[in-house]
């Protein structure tokens, strides 16, 4: 019975009832019955329920949840080792996947039992000339493979020293050019992080990722990614020469033995072609995949022996890996750590988030510790900006016209992640980085910089605030009078300022071009150098595995300093301010620096409304910042960069200008 129906029943028997029920007659007096009441008209109909409204198109794909199996993982080693023995070099070998858990770490007969971080130009300074575990070091070249790649790109370690080193692209005819655009990305992933996960051997959590690296990204070729159907599922990193350096020349082909070990390893696994590195342009540059192909190797993978048969074994690799060998986990599974988001958790279908491998949701949009933003506001920062870059035209992504892909996160004034987004094939290294954009913005754009770097054991560190002042003629400065974006950090980070002057002085965050390299860069580094050391110790079994948080800076709510997962010092992150107040920031990382830049600034211009939350006022901004030179010039800081004409089927131009 439809409810319309039983409702006009209803409604009939009342009537019927009040006309049967009353007296037959009346007494004299008595006032006469009420009239039988009218049968009421039936109800009509309930109106059926809106229909759903429908949900968004899609604008990206989820990649394949492809994986390595054991027998995969097993292959890729034996392929490797066979050719690290027809080369007379024993190595280490490890193997990840996509979210960085270590798959096996095998040590041939013979190998180094460690590296030495590659001095730069006057010895050891900080992290250079330091020993590291050959473990540690494979690892880490493996993790690189597998981070800066995705479906649209395939980087190396190789590429990794590309663009991090003091010029790009590095050589010795370089010089004068400014730095390489991830200048600083070397030191992410730290193993101090408090963002990226660590190893577990049994639980929920055994399987989430990004998992952390012992030494952050390698710069050291012998790192690549490994593919199914066009799908990054993983990387393999070899160490077995104890140089951990970088490639100083880009100009040379070098036949390098670590190099071409691995790429051995990646046979049946190897990147598609035509989105290897040296297919992708950066400011009219080809970047760099590997300096030999298949051509140089010295056997054939397809007829390597069966891993039991090369000497060597798994070894255990604390706080990485138990010593065994699995399967690894694909990509977008709960289990994996990052996958699409639910429709509990956002309605863009194209959102992926990081979890926790039993369905909730880490980093979900949350209310800052200090105050300064609600929930609903951060929510909308994060949805302005991935807006924003759905629309924009990738750097670094093949095709050609395909849209880019990166991480966002925002948070407040105390360091305190408030949300992280991103989207679904964006390299997984952007996570951590936009974190450190994020709070190296707004810590250094805040009036506690000057008095937490003050009172860092490290001297090197606690001297930046008089070393900063002096160099931008500012008694002020590092108190919270100038809004600092990472592209002006990155300004006062590089070893000639202006960045790539030949002749010039480093930045006060920098160091001299007669010290630098990439494991001593300065300010980023030595906030970290402790972290690393104990770090080693822990791998060494000298000292317990610190607890995370990096930086040794005051700690805040949390237990932690601003920076708990270190500084960083290349584009793509702005501090975020409500009338003039500083609130926290927002970091953007995983295509080209400029299109970080963009998604980061105009996101959240176009999310700023009646609650007063936006950028930066332009009267604080870093590029007011005039530094004079010795030559009695002066220099301006920069603020961000966009593209000229960045989005896709759109011909506006100068989309920054005048925000």
């Amino acid at each position: 019975m439809t409810l319309g129906l039983a409702r006009a029943t209803i409604l009939a028997l009342a009537s019927l009832a009040v006309g049967c029920g009353g007296p037959q007659g009346q007494s004299p007096g008595q006032s006469p019955p009420a009239a039988p009441a009218s049968p009421a008209a039936p109800a009509p109909p309930a109106a059926p329920a809106p229909p759903a409204a429908p949900a968004p198109p899609r604008l990206f794909a989820d990649p394949a949840p492809e994986s390595l199996g054991e027998a995969d993982v097993g292959r890729i080693i034996a392929q490797a080792a066979a050719e690290a023995r027809a080369r007379s070099l024993p190595v280490v070998i490890a193997v990840v996947d996509r979210v960085g858990n270590v798959l096996a770490v095998f040590r041939m007969a013979g190998a180094r039992a460690a590296a030495r971080a590659r001095p730069g130009p006057a010895g050891d300074f900080d992290a250079q000339g330091v020993e590291v575990p050959a473990e540690a070091a494979a690892i880490a070249k493996a993790l690189t493979g597998a981070y800066l790649s995705s479906s649209g790109n395939a980087f190396s370690t190789r590429t990794a020293s590309m663009i991090v080193q003091a010029h790009f692209p590095p050589s010795v005819l370089s010089r004068g050019l400014e730095s390489g655009p991830l200048f600083g990305v070397q030191f992410s992933q730290l193993p101090c992080s408090d963002i990226v996960a660590r190893f577990a051997a049994a639980g929920p959590a055994a399987r989430t990722g990004p998992k952390r690296s012992p030494l952050g990204l390698a710069a050291d070729p012998g790192g690549f990614p490994l593919y199914r159907n066009g799908v990054v599922i993983g990387g393999i990193g070899v160490m077995g020469d104890g140089d951990y350096g970088f490639d100083p020349e880009v100009r040379d082909i070098d036949t390098d033995d670590e190099e071409l070990i691995a790429l051995a390893g990646t046979s049946g696994f190897a990147a598609p072609r035509e989105i290897e590195a040296d297919r992708v342009s950066v400011d009219g540059t080809m970047l760099r995949f590997r300096d030999r192909g298949a051509e140089a190797l010295r056997t054939d993978p397809t007829a390597a022996p069966p891993l039991a048969a090369i000497p060597g074994a798994l070894v255990a690799v604390p706080g990485y890996t138990d010593g065994t060998l699995r399967a690894g986990t694909a990509y977008g599974t709960e289990e994996s750590g990052v996958r699409r988001a639910r429709g509990d958790e956002s309605a863009n279908p194209d959102h992926y988030v990081l979890s926790d491998g039993t369905g909730l949701r880490r980093f979900a949009p949350a209310p800052a510790s200090d105050g300064g933003l609600t929930a609903a506001e951060v929510k909308l920062l994060l949805d302005s900006a991935f807006e924003v870059m759905a629309r924009a035209r990738s750097q670094i992504r093949r095709p050609l016209e395909s849209r880019a892909q990166v991480s966002i996160a925002v948070v407040d004034t105390n360091g305190r992640v408030l949300g992280v987004v991103r989207a679904p094939d964006a390299p997984l290294f952007g996570v951590d980085v936009a974190v450190q954009k994020a709070r190296s913005a707004m810590f250094l754009s805040s009036a506690m910089a000057a008095p937490d770097l003050g009172t860092h054991p490290n001297p090197s560190v606690a001297g930046v605030v008089a070393a900063t002042r002096t160099f931008l003629a500012d008694p002020q400065a590092l108190t919270g009078q100038t809004a600092i974006s990472a592209r002006a950090i990155g300004n006062l980070a590089r070893p000639f300022f202006p960045d790539g002057e030949l002749g010039r002085p480093p930045g006060p965050f920098g160091r001299s071009i007669d010290s630098f390299s990439p494991f001593a860069n300065g300010l980023q580094s030595a906030l970290v150098i402790g972290d690393i050391a104990a770090h080693l110790g822990f791998l060494s079994g000298r000292n317990p595995d610190p607890l995370p948080g990096c930086g040794a800076l005051p700690a805040t709510d949390e237990g932690r300093g601003r920076l708990a997962n270190g500084l960083q010092i290349f584009p793509g992150g702005v501090p975020l301010y409500r009338r003039g107040v500083l609130v926290g920031g927002i970091g953007v990382s995983g295509d080209g620096i400029d299109q970080d830049d963009m998604v980061a600034f105009l996101g959240t211009d176009r999310a700023a409304g009646t609650g007063g939350i936006g950028n930066a006022a332009t009267g604080i901004r870093s590029d007011r910042v005039e530094v004079p030179l010795a030559d009695g010039r002066r220099v301006r800081l920069r603020w961000i960069v966009c593209p000229f004409a960045p989005f896709l089927g759109d011909a506006a131009q100068n989309v920054c200008a005048g925000r």
